[in-house]
C-alpha cells in the first residue's frame, strides 16, 4: 500500500458510506476521498450542512440556522490543504473586530477585541483591578492549550488510552475539580469579568459554574485565533466543502433517508435507505449522537450505549430561536454580535440547568448585514435571536408557552434597544425545543448535544470507532462540540478508518481474526 506525502494511505477500491451532510460528515468524507476512497455521502435534506446551513427566507432575508460565527479556522484549512486546496480560494472570511459587543444587565458593558491594550481598557472602565490580570489569563490559557490539543487530537477506545502520554503531560493544566468560574477567579474578582470569559461555556450548552475548567481555552481560542464571518453566512463553508467533496469524485445524495444500518454478524456492511441498499466496507455516522444512533443501530451493536444508557446520559441545554425580518434598519450601536447577560446570571444559569423556564433570561443576537450585506434585500435587516432554554427533559409544554415566550423575548430586545422592530417584522421563524426535536431531528432537544462533563468526555464520550465498521463523527463523539472541535473528530474518524481498512482491520475482526492497531503506541485501540 502506497504512503501519501500528507500520511493518507491510497484506498482505491474501497467503499465508504457516510450518513449526514454536516460539517464532520463533509470533512470526514473529504479526508477519506483524498485517500483514495470511493465515499457515497447520504444526507436526508435537500441541501448540505446540517444545522450548520444559511437558508434564504421569503423576502430575500438570509439566515444561519445553528452556528453564526466561524472559530480557530486553521483545522478546516488544514482539511483543505490535505485535499490540495486553499480554504481561503474557497470562502471567505471576515475577522470580526470588535468580535462581540457584552452587555451586561447589572450595568456595564465590553467591545471585545484581541487588541490586548483595547481589551485592558474595556475591562478597566467596569473592573481596574481585574485588567491587570487579562495578559496573565492568557499566558495561563496558551499553555493549557498547548498541552491539552494533543489529546484533543488523539483517540480514545480504551482506559489505557486515559494514560496517554499526551494526557498525562496534560493532567497538571486542567484541574479538572475546578469549574470555570472557579477557575477564573484566580484573575478576576467582578463578576461580570467572569463573565466576559465565561459565556462561551453556552457553546457547549453548559453552565460556567459546573463546566470543567478546561474550557476556559474557549474564550482563549476566540482572542487568540479571532471570530469570523464567512461571508454569505456559515453556509458558505458547508457549501464549499461540499463543492469541493463532489470535484473530488464524493457521491453526494441529497434528499435521501437511511433507515437502517446493514450488519453481517459484528460488521456494518452498508446501509438501507427505502427499497434501496448501499454496501460497503465501513459506514460513518454523522448526526445527533443520542437520536441517530437510537434509530439506526439496534442494541445489539451498542452494547456500550443501550437505550438505557443514552436515556440517562447528561444533555445539554437548549435554545429558543427567533429569525427576524425586519424592514428598515436597527440601531447602529448594535453590532454584529451582541451578548446580553442577565442581571441574575447565575441565577438565569440554575433555572436552565434545574428545567425552570426563565423568566429573565440572557440572549444573544446575531446582526450579520453589520458586516455582510448579503444577508437582507437593501433597506431591510436580519436578525438572528438565541435564548439558551431547558431541554425537553424539563416537561415545558412549548406549543402552550411559545407565543408568551416570544412576547418576553421581544421586550428583552428592547433592552438593546430594538424598541419598535415588532411592527416592522416581515418575517419570522420561531424554533422552540420541541421543534429542534421534531424538525431537526436533536434528541430531547439539547441543541448542543451531550453535556460535556468529566464523565462524559474523553474514553467516556462515544468512541469515533464504535464497532466493527462502524465510525462516528460529529458533537456526540469525541472530541465534541463545536465546528473546530467537529473538524478534529473528522480527523480522528478519517485516520482510524484509512488506518483500519489499509490493515485489513475491519475484515479481519469481522472474521474473528485478534489484530493490533497500528495507532496502538498513542492508546487508540479499540
Amino acid at each position: 500500500m502506497l504512503q501519501s506525502r500528507d500520511g493518507l494511505r491510497t484506498l482505491s477500491g474501497r467503499r465508504v458510506i457516510v450518513v449526514g451532510a454536516g460539517p464532520g460528515g463533509l470533512a470526514t468524507a473529504l479526508l477519506l476521498a483524498r485517500a483514495g476512497v470511493h465515499v457515497t455521502l447520504v444526507e436526508k435534506d435537500p441541501a448540505v450542512g446540517g444545522r450548520t446551513k444559511t437558508v434564504e427566507a421569503p423576502g430575500g432575508y438570509r439566515f444561519d440556522i445553528g452556528p453564526t460565527f466561524f472559530l480557530y479556522p486553521q483545522i478546516l484549512a488544514d482539511i483543505f490543504e490535505t485535499c490540495g486546496e486553499r480554504l481561503e480560494d474557497h470562502v471567505k472570511l471576515e475577522r470580526l473586530d470588535p468580535q462581540y459587543h457584552l452587555v451586561f444587565e447589572a450595568g456595564g458593558e465590553i467591545r471585545a477585541t484581541n487588541d490586548m491594550e483595547r481589551l485592558e481598557a474595556e475591562v478597566a472602565r467596569i473592573a481596574p483591578d481585574d485588567a491587570k490580570n487579562v495578559r496573565k489569563f492568557f499566558a495561563d490559557n496558551r499553555v493549557k492549550l498547548k498541552f491539552f490539543k494533543p489529546v484533543l487530537e488523539q483517540a480514545f477506545h480504551t482506559l489505557r488510552s486515559m494514560a496517554s502520554p499526551a494526557m498525562i503531560a496534560a493532567l497538571p493544566h486542567l484541574h479538572p475539580g475546578r469549574s470555570v468560574d472557579k477557575d477564573l477567579q484566580r484573575y478576576f474578582k467582578d463578576p461580570r469579568v467572569r463573565l466576559a470569559f465565561a459565556f462561551q461555556t453556552k457553546y457547549l450548552g453548559m453552565s460556567p459554574f459546573r463546566c470543567p475548567s478546561l474550557f476556559t481555552i474557549l474564550s482563549f481560542l476566540e482572542y487568540e485565533h479571532g471570530v469570523y464571518h464567512p461571508v454569505g453566512g456559515c453556509g458558505a463553508v458547508s457549501e464549499a466543502m461540499a463543492g469541493l467533496a463532489r470535484r473530488m469524485g464524493v457521491d453526494i445524495r441529497l434528499g435521501t433517508s437511511v433507515d437502517r444500518v446493514l450488519f453481517e454478524g459484528k460488521k456494518a456492511i452498508g446501509v438501507v435507505c427505502g427499497a434501496e441498499t448501499l454496501k460497503a466496507d465501513a459506514v460513518v455516522i454523522n448526526g445527533d449522537f443520542a437520536k441517530v444512533i437510537k434509530d439506526l443501530v439496534p442494541q445489539t451493536h451498542r452494547p456500550r450505549w443501550r437505550d438505557a444508557k443514552i436515556d440517562k446520559a447528561r444533555l445539554s441545554c437548549s435554545t429558543f430561536m427567533m429569525y427576524l425580518g425586519i424592514e428598515g434598519q436597527v440601531p447602529a450601536a448594535l453590532g454584529h454580535h451582541t451578548i446580553f447577560l442577565s442581571e441574575e446570571y447565575a441565577r438565569n444559569i440554575r433555572e436552565i440547568t434545574e428545567g425552570t423556564l426563565p423568566m429573565q433570561p440572557s440572549l444573544y443576537v446575531q446582526h450579520a448585514g453589520y458586516t455582510d450585506g448579503g444577508m437582507a434585500p437593501a433597506g431591510h435587516t436580519s436578525l438572528y435571536v438565541l435564548v439558551p432554554v431547558p431541554n425537553l427533559k424539563a416537561g415545558i409544554d412549548w406549543p402552550a408557552t411559545r407565543e408568551s415566550y416570544r412576547r418576553l423575548v421581544l421586550d428583552r430586545l428592547k433592552l438593546l434597544g430594538l424598541t419598535d422592530i415588532e411592527e416592522r417584522i416581515r418575517y419570522e421563524r420561531i424554533v422552540d425545543p420541541s421543534q429542534w426535536r421534531d424538525d431537526f431531528f436533536v434528541h430531547e432537544g439539547a441543541t448542543f448535544n451531550l453535556a460535556h462533563d468529566l464523565m462524559q468526555m474523553l474514553y467516556f464520550r462515544p468512541h469515533n470507532r464504535f464497532g466493527p465498521g462502524l465510525y462516528l463523527v460529529g458533537g456526540g463523539t469525541h472530541p465534541g462540540s463545536g465546528l473546530p472541535v467537529i473538524y478534529e473528530g473528522a480527523r480522528i474518524t478519517a485516520r482510524l478508518l484509512i488506518e483500519e481498512l489499509s490493515a485489513g482491520r475491519v475484515g479481519a475482526e469481522a472474521a474473528g481474526i485478534p489484530t493490533t492497531s497500528p495507532l496502538a503506541t498513542s492508546g487508540e485501540t479499540s
